[in-house]
């Protein structure tokens, strides 16, 4: 027997059908172990010596394995064809040979890029070593990051009270964002005009009122051509229209030009992650994890075959053979016209060879998403049709467009309008796909807009002309498809680690999505701020590209990983030493003029607004930024004679802070059907909004005030900013949980509410939360449709079915029923219940009562052979044959009832009685026990 590792169970069952019965395929279930999770784990004093350990989690994983591979004839170690792949292959052998279960045995390297049974039995075949320098690679990014983790994150937390933990390249990737929104935050609107005019065609004959309108734009004034503010202002912009509406137009020039677009190259992972971000809405941890079991493959044809190709990948070359495979899908589906003459070949910008795998494709590119829509999810069916059909578009014939741009000059020569348009003659690979773009401009693409015939010397009829006054608009919030990117633009991270990066600093509360869009929340920037200003050197955006260049360059043999430890290290440990010295009022000071800009905007140009620095309390104080036990916030320079605080940063409600929720409520509104006042308020776990007061209703008879029940309360989903919560709003949430509307598919009402977990859809006794990346208010405003669609993603994909009544039973005649749960469908009478076989669910259209009442009965059959045996001996212990083990259990039984009874006697013997101390404190114990039951019924915020 010969046993192949893997990393996921679901890959271990589908290469276990591949290579047979001689072969024992396990999974590691990623990696088997990590760096010890203290301080030490890495030594740079004795060359960077790791310390490694199997966690809890992985034990059971590491002795199955450990045990198979001790009866095996050989290991193969199979995990996924990349560095972290190949950390994991070393890390088990590594194990495995320290735990002496190896024993000489041949250990293979084998890896594939899809789950098919011709790339596993291929790989199988050509076995290799394991690659020692993407080993190293591995070691000297772990290195790193622990590092940076362990050193820098205990700077932060005695520097920065209420900071989290800060690392390599998860600082750098949120500095782009605290930097975007500081721009933002500088950004000063600028006013421009621009005219266009309603022209059209004359007639034949000469004239007028028949011609084909279309619209030209101003370009030309007086002889000068106008720049994007060559109209600053209304006055401008009214001469211009006087201008033109003062003389005729004739065709000056008319450009005329044919152009090709071109395909784009098949997915790599950043590439993957920006299209499904902005066509499917998906995150780039949930693009990883479809495209995960995408890859891992489903059962089609009773054959288990992985759809598309490895996901994690930098490059965007395809196998000769997808290439022949791809074109002849083209050719078969579209015909020879978008076939291009010779296979189009793409070239990867990675530099690092061995990181550059083929990109990401279907395993077959004759299997449409037709085929495998009855076998998969709605989200997995929505990125596998992305992938398809980038992959087919990729070996597509290029579109053809004819363009045209004309010139209209005024009569006078005082103005020229500019006219275009073209028109797609081939639309070639734009029959299956065209690439989206984050930053596109509306009205930026004229493939849509076409012109009339028009000729130089033709004269034109002027309609209507109009100014439009514009404003300059801020450098757009990163999303997450724009951010990663960004991130590959400059060399930052590397396939394996965009989703990661995005998830922790969600994670720590350094930024938020708001309208998919990443908003840096105070914390995230005042770590940014602190880094900036004491480890400028380790977020600047080149030094962290260059390190990682160094990783490749060790992954590729050309450096040795310890060297890159020790040059890192010795500096990046004198600026750790350096800032420990520093006081804390002296990193106060920095920040404090850092983050000016941020936390104390000066006033707009002829404002008369005072100094906003100002204290608004005491009058003479001076806000500055203050660090408390629980993080950053501004308080008065007069503390503590002034205790004036407030949030970092100012809303739009209060004198500069959150009109301080803690000090009382803020008043929303009145509740137009009860006429009671809707509060926001701020609890012991969090914000939330309020209906009325609680009312007095009486008094006990010691005098006390008898209060009725609470008043409703709603707490406030998170990431929803108190200053977005207006009377609508809080009478929304009070309002949930709402009827959204009935299943088109069963008729049971579908219902939008707020529970512990968070925002959720409820469909019968299904649950969906609603995506983290979201509104926060989606709750509120989720139509039908959207919400079938999330619910039908629900328990792999699917809603769950209507119950259906199969016929009544033929003993008692009740009803035999037919529904679907949390874990599938099962058929259900009175209180039994029985689960569906595979065979049963495949054809469960087809079931009948019959069948039904067999599943049952089998149920109640096991149910009471496992009944019996708990009257058994205890597992491992042999009860006595016949007679003799029947005393030998009653004598045990009056020795266990003996003894126990013996007990009973002794404790009451003992017992003391209880005196008024002992009551009054088992009665205090009572009511503090009330009282924390109590406080956890309050509303979490």
């Amino acid at each position: 027997m010969r046993v192949v590792v893997v990393e996921s169970p679901a890959k271990a069952k589908t290469i276990n059908k591949y290579l047979g019965d001689d072969f024992k395929v396990l999974a590691s279930f990623g990696h088997v172990r990590d760096l010890e999770a203290k301080d030490g784990a890495v030594d740079p004093e004795h060359d960077f010596a790791m310390k490694w350990e199997v966690g809890p989690k992985s034990e059971k994983h590491v002795r199955e394995i450990a045990e198979a591979v001790r009866n095996a004839d050989a290991l193969y170690l199979a995990t996924d064809p990349d560095r972290e792949g190949e950390a994991i292959s070393w890390h088990v052998r590594d194990v495995l040979a320290k735990r002496k279960v190896l024993g000489g045995k041949p250990v293979h390297r084998i890896t594939f890029n899809a789950i098919t049974k011709t790339a596993v039995t291929n790989a199988m075949a050509a076995p290799r070593d394991l690659h020692q320098e993407l080993i190293e690679a591995y070691l000297a990014r772990r290195a790193l990051d622990y590092l940076v983790g362990f050193n820098l994150s205990p700077v932060l937390w005695r520097k920065l009270p209420g900071s989290r933990s800060a690392g390599r390249v998860q600082s750098v990737a949120l500095r782009l964002i605290c930097e975007r929104e500081a721009e933002i935050e500088r950004f000063r609107a600028r006013e421009y005009w621009t005219v266009e005019a309603l022209m059209a065609t004359t007639d034949q004959d000469g004239g007028r009122g028949g011609g084909q309108p279309f619209t030209a734009r101003l370009t030309h004034l007086d002889g000068q051509k106008l720049d994007k503010f060559g109209l600053p202002d209304e006055a401008a912009a009214k001469a211009a229209v006087a201008a033109i509406e003062g003389t005729g137009f004739t065709v000056g020039k008319v450009e005329r030009k044919t152009t090709k677009r071109n395909p784009a190259p098949p997915f790599t992972t950043s590439t993957l992650q920006q299209e499904a971000s902005r066509k499917l809405y998906f995150s780039a941890s949930r693009t990883m994890s479809v495209a995960q079991r995408l890859y891992e493959g489903i059962t089609l044809g009773g054959e288990t075959v992985g759809l598309i190709t490895y996901m994690r990948t930098d490059g965007v070359q395809m196998a000769p053979e997808a290439i022949q495979a791809t074109r002849a899908a083209v050719e078969r589906d579209f015909g020879g016209r978008y076939l291009p003459d010779n296979p189009r070949m793409y070239k990867t910008k990675a530099k690092n060879a061995q990181e550059a795998h083929e990109a990401i494709r279907p395993t077959d590119p004759g299997r449409t998403p037709a085929m495998v829509a009855p076998y998969v999810s709605k989200e997995q069916l929505a990125l596998y049709e992305l992938i398809w059909k980038r992959t087919i578009a990729s070996q597509m014939a290029s579109a053809e467009l004819d363009q045209v741009a004309v010139d209209l000059t005024a009569a006078n020569g005082a103005a020229v309008l500019r006219a275009t348009g073209s028109v797609i003659t081939f639309d070639g690979f734009l029959k299956v796909y065209a690439e989206s773009r984050d930053d596109a401009a509306e009205g930026d693409d004229d493939s849509s807009r076409i012109l009339p015939p028009l000729h130089e010397g033709d004269a034109v009829e002027r309609r209507e002309v109009k100014a439009e006054q514009h404003f300059t608009q801020p450098p757009p919030r990163y999303s997450e498809a724009s951010l990663v990117k960004k991130m590959e633009e400059l060399g930052i991270g590397r396939p394996s680690t965009y989703a990661s990066i995005l998830h922790v600093l969600q994670e720590r509360d350094y930024v938020r999505l708001e309208s998919r869009r990443f908003v840096p929340e105070d914390r995230g920037r005042v770590v940014t701020a602190f880094l900036e200003n004491f480890f400028a050197r380790y977020v600047e955006y080149s030094f962290t590209a260059e390190l990682e260049n160094k990783l490749d360059e060790i992954s590729a043999g050309a450096l040795g990983y310890q060297t890159v430890l020790r040059d890192f290290w010795a500096d990046f440990k004198a600026a750790v030493d350096q800032i420990q010295g520093l006081r804390v009022s002296e990193v106060l000071d920095a920040l404090d003029a850092e983050l000016e800009p941020h936390l104390f905007p000066p006033p707009e140009e002829g404002d008369d607004a005072k100094d906003p620095r100002a204290c608004p309390s005491c009058g003479d104080g001076r806000l500055g930024l203050r660090l408390g036990k629980f993080g950053a916030f501004i308080g008065c320079s007069n503390y503590p004679e002034c205790r004036f605080t407030r949030q970092l940063v100012a809303t739009a409600d209060d004198d500069g802070g959150a009109e301080d929720l803690a000090a009382g409520p803020r008043l929303l509104g009145t509740d137009p059907e009860t006429g009671k006042a809707v509060t926001l308020r701020k609890g012991p776990y969090g914000l939330y909004v309020q209906l009325g007061e609680q009312e007095q209703i009486g008094e006990t008879k010691t005098g006390k005030p008898k209060m009725g029940p609470k008043p409703p309360r709603a707490s406030l989903p998170k990431g929803l900013d108190a200053d977005r919560v207006d009377l609508q709003v809080a009478l929304g949430l009070l309002a949930l949980p709402r009827d959204v509307g009935p299943h088109p598919d069963d008729g049971a009402m579908i219902q939008a509410g707020l529970g512990r977990f968070g925002p959720y859809l409820k469909h019968g006794d299904a649950y969906k939360s609603l995506p983290k990346d979201d509104d926060p208010l989606l709750v509120l405003t989720i139509g039908l449709n959207r919400a079938v669609d999330l619910l039908a993603q629900q328990g792999g994909g699917r809603v769950r079915m209507a119950a259906r009544a199969l016929g009544d039973h033929p003993q008692d005649g009740k009803p035999v029923v037919l529904k679907d749960g949390r874990f599938g469908p099962y058929v259900e009478h009175g209180k039994a219940r029985a689960s569906l076989l595979k065979a049963d669910r495949e054809n469960i259209e087809s079931l009948t009562l019959e069948r039904a009442l067999e599943l049952i009965q089998r149920k109640a059959e096991k149910d009471a052979a496992k009944t019996q045996g708990g009257d058994a001996a205890p597992a491992g212990k042999s009860p006595g044959a016949g007679k003799a083990g029947a005393a030998k259990a009653s004598t045990g039984t009056t020795k266990r009832k003996t003894a126990a009874s013996a007990s009973k006697t002794t404790k009451t013997a003992t017992k003391p009685k209880a005196t008024k101390a002992t009551k009054a404190s088992s009665s205090a114990s009572g009511t503090a026990s009330k009282t924390t039951r109590s406080r956890k019924s309050e509303p979490a915020g």
